[in-house]
């Protein structure tokens, strides 16, 4: 990550520890291949959930992750799988992880 992203290196460290964490907890819903991340300057002023949303919303968009399931307020119909929800949690840690 380049100064022009921050100048300061704990802000850059921040974002990268922030898409690191991230990426751990998507590892199990990613397709497989390399992956290069270049953060932008608003990156900088941008807060961690932010940071997380907009790294999920790319990989979504790059078909690395599978799209989320459409929710909504009808009940499923009879014979149809219902969609997976968003969050199970993870005994182990006590932190939630995306369902994919």
């Amino acid at each position: 990550m380049s100064r022009k992203v921050d100048t300061r290196a704990v802000g850059r460290n921040r974002i990268k520890r922030v898409l690191r964490d991230a990426t751990r907890h998507l590892r199990s819903c990613l397709s497989g291949g390399d992956y290069v991340i270049v953060a932008r300057s608003a990156a900088k002023t941008a807060s961690n959930q932010q940071i997380r949303e907009a790294f999920e919303r790319l990989l979504r968009r790059a078909g690395a992750l599978p799209p989320v399931a459409a929710g909504g307020t009808m009940p499923p119909r009879e014979g149809v799988d219902a969609p997976l929800p968003l969050n199970v949690p993870d005994t182990s840690s006590g932190r939630a992880e995306p369902a994919c």
